[in-house]
Protein backbone atom coordinates (compact mmCIF):
# COMPACT_ATOMS: atom_id res chain seq x y z
CA UNK A 1 0.00 0.00 0.00
CA UNK A 2 2.59 2.42 1.13
CA UNK A 3 4.78 1.52 -2.14
CA UNK A 4 1.40 2.73 -4.76
CA UNK A 5 0.84 5.78 -2.24
CA UNK A 6 5.14 6.64 -3.16
CA UNK A 7 4.27 6.77 -6.81
CA UNK A 8 0.96 8.20 -6.52
CA UNK A 9 2.67 11.00 -4.73
CA UNK A 10 6.07 10.68 -7.90
CA UNK A 11 3.01 11.46 -10.08
CA UNK A 12 1.60 14.56 -8.58
CA UNK A 13 5.22 15.64 -8.42
CA UNK A 14 5.32 15.35 -12.14
CA UNK A 15 2.33 17.30 -12.70
CA UNK A 16 0.32 13.68 -13.81
CA UNK A 17 -2.77 12.47 -12.43
CA UNK A 18 -2.05 9.42 -10.17
CA UNK A 19 -1.08 5.79 -12.49
CA UNK A 20 -0.89 8.37 -15.67
CA UNK A 21 2.40 7.61 -17.23
CA UNK A 22 4.54 10.38 -18.54
CA UNK A 23 4.72 10.60 -22.82
CA UNK A 24 8.08 10.39 -24.11
CA UNK A 25 9.57 12.92 -26.56
CA UNK A 26 9.77 11.67 -30.42
CA UNK A 27 12.77 10.93 -31.52
CA UNK A 28 13.88 11.22 -35.10
CA UNK A 29 16.88 9.23 -36.40
CA UNK A 30 18.44 9.39 -39.83
CA UNK A 31 20.29 5.60 -41.11
CA UNK A 32 22.02 4.68 -43.74
CA UNK A 33 22.79 2.03 -46.14
CA UNK A 34 25.90 1.69 -48.25
CA UNK A 35 24.50 3.02 -51.59
CA UNK A 36 24.86 7.15 -51.00
CA UNK A 37 26.54 7.81 -47.39
CA UNK A 38 27.11 11.18 -48.82
CA UNK A 39 24.04 12.26 -49.28
CA UNK A 40 22.75 10.72 -45.79
CA UNK A 41 25.33 12.44 -44.14
CA UNK A 42 24.13 15.64 -45.81
CA UNK A 43 20.72 15.36 -44.63
CA UNK A 44 21.46 14.55 -40.88
CA UNK A 45 23.30 17.30 -40.95
CA UNK A 46 20.44 19.62 -42.85
CA UNK A 47 18.23 18.47 -39.41
CA UNK A 48 20.86 19.09 -37.10
CA UNK A 49 21.54 15.35 -36.60
CA UNK A 50 23.94 12.65 -36.84
CA UNK A 51 23.74 9.13 -38.48
CA UNK A 52 22.89 6.59 -36.43
CA UNK A 53 26.02 4.48 -36.02
CA UNK A 54 25.11 1.04 -38.12
CA UNK A 55 27.33 -1.99 -38.53
CA UNK A 56 27.23 -3.28 -41.89
CA UNK A 57 28.59 -6.59 -43.83
CA UNK A 58 29.15 -8.40 -46.36
CA UNK A 59 29.47 -11.85 -46.19
CA UNK A 60 32.19 -13.77 -48.28
CA UNK A 61 29.14 -15.76 -49.62
CA UNK A 62 27.95 -12.23 -50.89
CA UNK A 63 24.84 -12.56 -47.96
CA UNK A 64 24.49 -8.91 -46.45
CA UNK A 65 24.42 -8.23 -42.41
CA UNK A 66 22.94 -4.86 -41.15
CA UNK A 67 22.94 -3.96 -37.15
CA UNK A 68 22.25 -0.81 -35.58
CA UNK A 69 25.14 -0.04 -33.19
CA UNK A 70 22.39 2.18 -30.52
CA UNK A 71 18.87 1.64 -29.70
CA UNK A 72 16.12 2.70 -32.24
CA UNK A 73 13.07 1.43 -29.67
CA UNK A 74 10.18 3.87 -29.93
CA UNK A 75 12.23 6.16 -32.40
CA UNK A 76 10.70 7.95 -36.24
CA UNK A 77 13.53 6.29 -38.14
CA UNK A 78 14.47 7.16 -41.59
CA UNK A 79 16.06 4.80 -43.82
CA UNK A 80 18.08 6.66 -46.30
CA UNK A 81 19.11 4.46 -49.60
CA UNK A 82 19.49 5.78 -53.19
CA UNK A 83 19.92 3.58 -55.82
CA UNK A 84 22.59 3.32 -58.09
CA UNK A 85 24.46 0.46 -59.48
CA UNK A 86 24.13 -2.33 -57.94
CA UNK A 87 20.65 -1.70 -57.82
CA UNK A 88 19.87 -5.08 -56.57
CA UNK A 89 22.51 -4.99 -53.46
CA UNK A 90 21.55 -1.50 -52.55
CA UNK A 91 17.40 -3.27 -52.23
CA UNK A 92 18.71 -6.13 -50.72
CA UNK A 93 20.70 -4.24 -48.14
CA UNK A 94 17.42 -1.96 -47.52
CA UNK A 95 15.09 -4.57 -47.09
CA UNK A 96 17.59 -6.19 -44.29
CA UNK A 97 17.82 -2.63 -42.83
CA UNK A 98 14.21 -2.18 -42.62
CA UNK A 99 13.72 -6.03 -40.96
CA UNK A 100 16.11 -5.01 -38.00
CA UNK A 101 14.75 -1.64 -37.14
CA UNK A 102 11.71 -3.67 -37.28
CA UNK A 103 12.68 -5.98 -34.62
CA UNK A 104 14.44 -3.45 -32.69
CA UNK A 105 11.06 -1.98 -32.04
CA UNK A 106 11.40 1.20 -34.41
CA UNK A 107 8.04 3.24 -33.65
CA UNK A 108 7.59 4.43 -37.04
CA UNK A 109 10.10 3.30 -40.15
CA UNK A 110 10.19 5.77 -43.35
CA UNK A 111 12.03 4.45 -46.36
CA UNK A 112 13.91 7.55 -48.39
CA UNK A 113 15.01 6.35 -51.37
CA UNK A 114 15.71 9.46 -53.71
CA UNK A 115 15.75 7.64 -56.80
CA UNK A 116 12.86 4.61 -56.27
CA UNK A 117 14.66 1.51 -58.02
CA UNK A 118 12.65 -0.57 -60.98
CA UNK A 119 10.38 2.60 -61.41
CA UNK A 120 10.46 2.43 -65.27
CA UNK A 121 8.82 -1.04 -64.91
CA UNK A 122 5.32 0.51 -63.43
CA UNK A 123 2.99 -1.45 -65.68
CA UNK A 124 2.90 -3.84 -68.46
CA UNK A 125 3.84 -3.13 -71.74
CA UNK A 126 3.54 -6.56 -73.48
CA UNK A 127 1.72 -9.89 -72.08
CA UNK A 128 3.65 -11.95 -69.50
CA UNK A 129 6.02 -8.80 -68.30
CA UNK A 130 6.34 -8.25 -64.45
CA UNK A 131 5.38 -5.35 -62.80
CA UNK A 132 8.37 -4.77 -61.58
CA UNK A 133 7.96 -1.10 -59.21
CA UNK A 134 4.68 -2.89 -57.71
CA UNK A 135 7.08 -5.83 -56.30
CA UNK A 136 9.27 -3.54 -54.55
CA UNK A 137 6.67 -1.46 -52.41
CA UNK A 138 5.08 -4.71 -51.64
CA UNK A 139 8.96 -6.05 -50.15
CA UNK A 140 9.19 -2.75 -48.97
CA UNK A 141 5.98 -3.03 -46.72
CA UNK A 142 6.77 -6.54 -45.86
CA UNK A 143 9.97 -5.83 -44.53
CA UNK A 144 8.72 -2.98 -42.52
CA UNK A 145 8.46 -0.07 -44.35
CA UNK A 146 5.54 2.02 -42.72
CA UNK A 147 6.02 5.20 -45.20
CA UNK A 148 8.15 5.82 -48.39
CA UNK A 149 9.58 9.09 -49.98
CA UNK A 150 10.87 9.51 -52.78
CA UNK A 151 12.09 12.22 -55.52
CA UNK A 152 10.50 12.76 -59.21
CA UNK A 153 8.87 9.19 -59.86
CA UNK A 154 9.39 7.98 -63.45
CA UNK A 155 5.07 7.16 -62.86
CA UNK A 156 3.10 8.97 -60.28
CA UNK A 157 1.20 5.95 -60.02
CA UNK A 158 3.75 4.03 -58.35
CA UNK A 159 2.34 5.98 -54.95
CA UNK A 160 -0.63 3.69 -55.39
CA UNK A 161 1.60 0.39 -55.21
CA UNK A 162 1.94 1.10 -52.20
CA UNK A 163 -0.16 0.43 -49.09
CA UNK A 164 0.29 3.65 -47.26
CA UNK A 165 1.62 7.01 -47.20
CA UNK A 166 4.13 7.90 -50.39
CA UNK A 167 5.83 11.77 -50.02
CA UNK A 168 6.20 12.33 -53.70
CA UNK A 169 8.74 14.73 -53.90
CA UNK A 170 9.84 17.36 -56.49
CA UNK A 171 13.20 18.73 -57.96
CA UNK A 172 11.51 21.10 -59.82
CA UNK A 173 12.60 24.05 -56.87
CA UNK A 174 16.27 22.96 -56.74
CA UNK A 175 16.65 22.92 -60.70
CA UNK A 176 15.00 26.24 -61.37
CA UNK A 177 16.52 28.42 -58.96
CA UNK A 178 19.78 26.98 -60.51
CA UNK A 179 18.27 28.14 -64.03
CA UNK A 180 16.90 31.39 -62.65
CA UNK A 181 20.36 32.23 -60.91
CA UNK A 182 22.67 31.76 -63.84
CA UNK A 183 20.59 31.99 -67.24
CA UNK A 184 21.35 35.51 -68.45
CA UNK A 185 18.27 37.84 -69.43
CA UNK A 186 19.01 37.10 -73.07
CA UNK A 187 18.79 33.37 -72.69
CA UNK A 188 15.32 34.03 -70.83
CA UNK A 189 14.23 35.99 -73.68
CA UNK A 190 14.87 33.10 -75.96
CA UNK A 191 14.28 30.25 -73.42
CA UNK A 192 11.66 27.43 -74.70
CA UNK A 193 11.27 24.45 -72.32
CA UNK A 194 11.43 21.51 -74.46
CA UNK A 195 9.26 17.87 -73.33
CA UNK A 196 11.85 14.94 -74.80
CA UNK A 197 8.71 12.73 -75.46
CA UNK A 198 5.16 12.30 -74.96
CA UNK A 199 5.18 11.07 -71.77
CA UNK A 200 6.65 14.06 -69.84
CA UNK A 201 4.85 16.91 -71.45
CA UNK A 202 2.33 17.48 -68.18
CA UNK A 203 5.95 18.12 -66.57
CA UNK A 204 7.74 20.21 -69.17
CA UNK A 205 4.08 22.31 -68.97
CA UNK A 206 4.63 22.90 -65.53
CA UNK A 207 8.15 24.30 -65.97
CA UNK A 208 7.32 26.22 -69.48
CA UNK A 209 4.29 28.04 -66.61
CA UNK A 210 7.32 28.39 -63.91
CA UNK A 211 9.68 30.01 -66.21
CA UNK A 212 7.07 31.59 -68.45
CA UNK A 213 8.22 29.73 -71.19
CA UNK A 214 6.90 28.49 -74.48
CA UNK A 215 6.97 24.80 -74.96
CA UNK A 216 8.22 22.71 -77.63
CA UNK A 217 7.63 18.36 -77.95
CA UNK A 218 9.82 15.70 -79.35
CA UNK A 219 7.62 13.28 -81.58
CA UNK A 220 9.64 9.87 -80.63
CA UNK A 221 9.25 6.18 -81.29
CA UNK A 222 11.08 3.27 -79.54
CA UNK A 223 11.43 -0.46 -80.41
CA UNK A 224 9.99 -2.19 -77.82
CA UNK A 225 12.34 -5.05 -78.41
CA UNK A 226 15.12 -3.13 -78.43
CA UNK A 227 16.43 -1.19 -75.29
CA UNK A 228 17.77 2.08 -75.02
CA UNK A 229 17.03 3.10 -79.01
CA UNK A 230 15.25 5.82 -79.67
CA UNK A 231 13.66 7.53 -83.23
CA UNK A 232 12.82 10.95 -83.28
CA UNK A 233 10.61 11.61 -85.48
CA UNK A 234 9.55 15.63 -85.35
CA UNK A 235 9.62 18.41 -83.07
CA UNK A 236 6.34 20.15 -82.15
CA UNK A 237 6.88 23.82 -81.69
CA UNK A 238 9.54 26.23 -83.14
CA UNK A 239 12.96 25.99 -81.77
CA UNK A 240 15.33 27.79 -83.87
CA UNK A 241 17.26 30.44 -82.79
CA UNK A 242 16.21 29.50 -79.16
CA UNK A 243 17.73 27.98 -76.30
CA UNK A 244 16.38 24.94 -75.51
CA UNK A 245 15.64 23.47 -71.67
CA UNK A 246 15.57 19.50 -72.47
CA UNK A 247 13.86 18.66 -69.32
CA UNK A 248 13.42 14.59 -67.92
CA UNK A 249 12.96 12.78 -64.75
CA UNK A 250 16.59 10.62 -65.12
CA UNK A 251 18.96 9.95 -67.86
CA UNK A 252 20.09 6.45 -68.18
CA UNK A 253 22.29 5.98 -71.21
CA UNK A 254 21.94 9.12 -72.40
CA UNK A 255 20.29 8.23 -76.18
CA UNK A 256 17.13 9.72 -75.45
CA UNK A 257 18.74 13.08 -74.55
CA UNK A 258 21.68 13.16 -77.07
CA UNK A 259 19.22 12.28 -80.39
CA UNK A 260 16.63 15.04 -79.13
CA UNK A 261 19.19 17.30 -78.21
CA UNK A 262 20.86 16.70 -82.39
CA UNK A 263 17.28 16.85 -83.55
CA UNK A 264 16.88 20.98 -81.67
CA UNK A 265 20.60 21.82 -83.39
CA UNK A 266 19.42 20.53 -86.91
CA UNK A 267 16.21 22.80 -86.42
CA UNK A 268 18.03 25.97 -85.42
CA UNK A 269 18.61 26.12 -81.99
CA UNK A 270 20.85 28.06 -80.91
CA UNK A 271 21.64 26.26 -77.60
CA UNK A 272 20.74 22.72 -76.20
CA UNK A 273 20.88 23.02 -71.86
CA UNK A 274 19.29 19.49 -70.27
CA UNK A 275 17.66 19.11 -67.06
CA UNK A 276 17.61 15.90 -64.55
CA UNK A 277 16.46 14.52 -61.81
CA UNK A 278 17.90 11.21 -61.78
CA UNK A 279 21.91 10.73 -62.81
CA UNK A 280 21.78 6.89 -63.44
CA UNK A 281 24.10 7.53 -66.37
CA UNK A 282 25.00 3.45 -67.61
CA UNK A 283 27.41 3.15 -69.21
CA UNK A 284 28.34 4.69 -71.85
CA UNK A 285 26.00 8.15 -71.25
CA UNK A 286 29.35 10.03 -70.35
CA UNK A 287 30.22 9.78 -73.35
CA UNK A 288 27.17 10.52 -75.12
CA UNK A 289 26.56 13.57 -73.16
CA UNK A 290 29.98 15.25 -74.18
CA UNK A 291 28.05 15.32 -77.75
CA UNK A 292 28.15 18.88 -79.41
CA UNK A 293 24.75 18.94 -79.23
CA UNK A 294 24.57 19.69 -75.50
CA UNK A 295 25.84 22.60 -74.22
CA UNK A 296 25.17 21.98 -70.40
CA UNK A 297 24.03 19.05 -68.45
CA UNK A 298 22.08 19.61 -65.02
CA UNK A 299 21.27 16.85 -62.38
CA UNK A 300 20.63 16.21 -58.86
CA UNK A 301 22.89 14.27 -56.80
CA UNK A 302 19.78 11.90 -55.63
CA UNK A 303 22.28 8.91 -57.10
CA UNK A 304 26.13 9.19 -56.21
CA UNK A 305 27.78 10.39 -59.91
CA UNK A 306 31.17 9.26 -59.31
CA UNK A 307 34.32 11.34 -60.44
CA UNK A 308 34.85 9.06 -63.88
CA UNK A 309 31.35 9.69 -64.98
CA UNK A 310 31.76 13.90 -64.43
CA UNK A 311 32.57 16.06 -67.02
CA UNK A 312 33.28 20.07 -68.05
CA UNK A 313 29.45 20.65 -69.25
CA UNK A 314 28.12 18.83 -66.14
CA UNK A 315 26.83 20.47 -62.72
CA UNK A 316 24.86 18.47 -60.23
CA UNK A 317 23.25 20.25 -57.20
CA UNK A 318 22.21 18.68 -53.55
CA UNK A 319 18.93 17.51 -53.12
CA UNK A 320 19.36 16.88 -49.24
CA UNK A 321 18.23 20.07 -48.27
CA UNK A 322 15.26 19.39 -50.11
CA UNK A 323 14.83 15.83 -48.06
CA UNK A 324 15.73 17.11 -45.06
CA UNK A 325 12.84 19.58 -45.18
CA UNK A 326 10.67 16.78 -45.95
CA UNK A 327 11.54 14.69 -43.03
CA UNK A 328 10.96 17.31 -40.94
CA UNK A 329 7.74 18.22 -41.96
CA UNK A 330 7.02 14.44 -41.66
CA UNK A 331 8.62 14.06 -38.33
CA UNK A 332 6.56 17.23 -37.07
CA UNK A 333 3.39 15.96 -38.51
CA UNK A 334 3.05 18.99 -40.96
CA UNK A 335 2.31 19.49 -44.53
CA UNK A 336 5.15 18.04 -47.43
CA UNK A 337 2.63 19.61 -49.82
CA UNK A 338 3.21 22.93 -48.65
CA UNK A 339 6.74 22.62 -49.94
CA UNK A 340 5.36 22.46 -53.44
CA UNK A 341 2.56 25.36 -53.81
CA UNK A 342 0.46 22.46 -53.61
CA UNK A 343 1.73 20.54 -56.30
CA UNK A 344 2.67 17.33 -54.43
Amino acid sequence: MARKDKTADLDRAKGLAPGIVAKTKKRLVVASGRSHEALARDVAAALGTELVPTEHRTFASGEILTRFEVSVRGCDVFLVQSFGPPVNEWLMELLIMLDAAKRASAKRITVVAPYYPYSRQDKKGRGREPISARLVADLLKTAGADRVMSVDLHAAQIQGFFDGPVDHLFAKPVLLEYFKRTLSPDDREKLIVVSPDTGRVRVADQWSDSLDAPLAIIHKRRDPNVANQVTVNEIVGKVRGRVCLLVDDMIDTGGTIVKAAQALKENGAERVIVAATHAVFSHPATERLQDAAIDEVVVTDTIPVPDEKRFGALTVLPIAPLLARAIHEVFQDGSVTSMFDGQA
